[in-house]
């Protein structure tokens, strides 16, 4: 066997567990409930489309508006935080997660292959989601650029609520604390938080692919593909940290 092929041997023995990881995700984290429930906020996104059509302004900056403080500023937010939760911290407090934790499988490749469901599920709901809602808005042209930007701020919320289950088993009182308070408090009075912050920065992604009102434009970020750049080295980072922690979790039962 040629060395070519002994490393494609190799990388295929190593994608194995990573995927059966992903699929076990799918299949345990997403009953039917929640993913009926996932419909919620893409149904919300669509009326926030409509809504967009009464500002007294141009059809552009009446989405803009929005997708600012609607799209990117609660309902990406909160769809993933309920996506997140369920790859990782709900089945760390329901005593689930020793399953997989036992594996024969790296923890990286675990908080990875989590991650990867929890995003390929945001990616399927609210990307789709928020592109109709610029078609609805009567901006289509805006439709690729919300869908980017949500692409990529989709990946970055789903890992910062993977190492918040990684790290407590109260992850969704942490997860509301960095919305609620890290992202719509704080990072909306300093600039220097809002460069963590997978809110401002997709919205930001969003203004840099297309034309937003002044008012909307928020100095001292990146736009456009500057600051998804800066989205993708969250969602790293948050991923290195959650194998990591992984490592270190303390396997216990529900009742704890």
């Amino acid at each position: 066997m040629s060395e070519q092929s002994e490393a494609e041997a190799r990388s295929s023995r190593a994608r194995r567990p990573a995927i059966a990881v992903t699929g076990f995700a799918l299949r345990a984290c997403f009953p039917r409930k929640r993913r009926w429930g996932l419909l919620l906020p893409c149904a919300m996104a669509i009326l926030f489309g409509l809504l967009a059509r009464t500002d007294h302004g141009t059809a552009s900056e009446g989405f803009a508006r929005v997708a600012d403080h609607g799209l990117f500023g609660l309902l990406l937010p909160i769809a993933c935080l309920v996506i997140g939760d369920a790859v990782m911290g709900a089945e760390v407090r329901a005593g689930t997660l020793p399953f997989t934790w036992l594996s024969p499988v790296p923890f990286r490749t675990i908080a990875v292959a989590r991650w990867a469901a929890g995003t390929l599920v945001a990616w399927v709901t609210i990307v789709p989601a928020f592109a109709l809602a610029a078609v609805v808005a009567g901006v289509p042209e805006a439709a690729a650029a919300a869908a980017a930007a949500t692409v990529v701020g989709a990946c970055a919320y789903v890992a910062v609520f993977v190492l918040l289950g990684c790290a407590t088993r109260r992850a969704t009182v942490w997860s509301l604390g960095v919305v609620l308070l890290g992202e719509s408090l704080v990072a909306t009075a300093l600039v220097s938080v809002a460069q963590l912050s997978p809110r401002w920065l997709a919205f930001a992604v969003f203004g840099g692919l297309t034309d937003v009102p002044s008012d909307l434009v928020r100095d001292g970020l990146a736009r456009g593909w500057g600051a998804a750049a800066q989205l993708v080295v969250i969602t790293l980072v948050c991923l290195t940290l959650s194998g990591w922690r992984l490592g270190h979790l303390r396997v216990s039962g529900s009742s704890d």
